[in-house]
């Protein structure tokens, strides 16, 4: 199903481009826009007099436009149908490396892992496997299966959703083998094969694999301006809410991987009231909720503005990546049509893990350690990037595990291969998109210690002097002013 793009839409996200020529400047625009995602993949664009109508400029103008945007790759004209945008077949989805094989270093002998957005165990871990130990024997004469979780650690999630705003009783959580495992269970429980499930762009990329388990169609909604302030471009959302009538509606509120964006409550309530006018459920994704690197308040769950929807959180980012611990918050209706698909899949997660996670969630003091840690990672990277890369662009979050950085020019899938061979591996944008594109994107953890950080910010840049610079984007770089 193709969707299609509103001339005064158009309008909107294009803004005051250059026009001197207007051609060159409608085409690199636009360019822009498929190229970051912020127009889906396979989009119609508004006729040629629909556009300039909207925009003030000459019906040549606009073609002229449209054959410059066909002949770079970004779109496609089909005979009685329209334009629909594209990408170029060599910017489309990259294969990713998120766990490299152990012994593959280079002969730099340098291997820095930036493919995985995690780090270290949190201070406090190894202590808690020593106190999960000495409860085990308790649970030893039973069978050990707990296809809905260990009953200690569902009512602890529940109490922490209460003192968050939101009540919720331990029968509404499911533990999970993690969270893409909680991603899979609800794509299959509440989808069938060819429904459609709305998913954001650029996105966690192995939440993309998940969420085609149950043979859903995935349609992506456009996030916001990478390097502005709203995050999510609701009115685009709203419009491919109308347009597609999704069953589900993943997103990831909470520093969005790989963005970083918080959503506001406002926003919140809004993309809330979008999802009941088609009766769309939201699938949220907090794995990265407690990762905020100041002591400012959160704002409420979206499951508070959405009664309906399904939320997941995670051990790994707030404890450790070993423990494969994840759980669901589900309306009480669902919960059991959930643990019914779950032991299609598995059986239940780890005891012994869930007594550990019931420890950690209980013990107090390791998250502020965590996000000093966190924080001074992050301005490290960001440092080592403005020394050593001032051209690339990026937002400091306010919380998360990694930066999103843009490349003034050329391939992200390029570098990350070229530096790859130096030992240092990275996620580029297309990894990231259901379809393609954001190839000028890449994902920067800043999950590792701080000289290892230092060490790769030095590598990429030294590889990002031999880069090639096409004459295109040499003119797309010369007319953006990102502060």
């Amino acid at each position: 199903m193709n969707r299609v793009l509103a001339p005064d839409r158009l309008a909107t996200l294009v803004g005051d481009f250059p026009r001197s020529p207007a051609y060159r400047g409608l085409r690199q625009a636009l360019q822009e826009l498929i190229g970051d995602g912020r127009i889906p993949l396979d989009t119609r664009l508004p006729s040629e007099r629909a556009v300039s109508e909207a925009l003030g400029v000459s019906r040549n103008t606009v073609t002229r436009a449209y054959a410059d945007l066909v002949a770079a790759g970004f779109a496609t004209a089909r005979q009685g149908a329209g334009t629909f945008a594209t990408v170029p077949l060599d910017r489309r989805r990259a294969h990713d490396h998120p766990l490299h094989a152990v012994g593959t270093a280079p002969s730099s002998g340098v291997t820095i892992d930036l493919n995985c957005a995690a780090g270290a165990a949190t201070p406090g871990v190894a202590a808690a496997y020593a106190r999960a130990l000495e409860a085990l024997p308790a649970y030893l004469a039973s069978d050990g299966y707990l296809p809905s979780g260990l009953p200690a650690l569902r009512a602890c999630i529940a109490a922490m959703y209460a003192q968050r705003g939101l009540p919720t009783t331990p029968e509404q959580i499911v533990i999970t083998s993690g969270a893409l495992s909680a991603i899979a269970i609800i794509a299959r429980a509440l989808t069938r094969p060819g429904d459609r499930l709305m998913i954001e762009s650029p996105v966690y990329s192995n939440a993309i694999e998940a969420l085609r388990l149950g043979g859903a169609r995935l349609v992506s909604a456009p996030m916001g301006d990478p390097l502005g302030e709203d995050g999510w471009d609701l009115a685009a959302i709203e419009a491919t809410l109308r347009q597609t009538s999704p069953r589900l509606a993943y997103l990831i509120p909470d520093f969005q991987n790989p963005t970083g964006f918080l959503m506001g409550e406002t926003q919140r309530a809004h993309y809330a009231a979008a999802l009941r006018a088609t009766r769309t459920i939201a699938l949220v994704d907090e794995t990265l909720q407690s990762t905020r690197l100041s002591d400012a308040p959160m704002p409420a769950p979206f499951a508070a503005f959405a009664a309906d929807a399904f939320t997941i959180g995670s051990a790994s980012k707030r404890c450790w990546g070993g423990l494969r611990v994840g759980w669901i918050r589900a309306p009480r209706e669902h919960i059991e049509r959930l643990i019914a698909t779950r032991v299609q899949m598995d059986l239940g997660s780890s005891l012994f893990d869930q007594l550990v996670v019931a420890e950690m969630l209980d013990a107090h003091g390791a998250l502020a350690a965590r996000r000093a840690q966190m924080r001074e990672r992050r301005d490290t990277l960001a440092q080592a990037l403005r020394e050593h890369l001032p051209d690339w662009r990026f937002r400091l979050p306010e919380g998360g595990l990694s930066l999103w950085v843009r490349m003034p020019h050329g391939s992200a899938t390029a570098l990350a291969a070229d530096v790859e061979r130096k030992g240092v591996y990275l996620a580029p944008g297309p990894v990231f998109s259901v379809e393609g594109g954001n190839d000028q994107w890449l994902r920067i953890p800043y999950a590792k210690p701080e000289a290892m950080l230092v060490q790769a910010a030095q590598v990429m840049a030294e590889t990002w002097k031999a880069h090639p610079r096409d004459a295109r984007h040499q003119r797309d770089a010369a007319r953006r002013l990102i502060a």
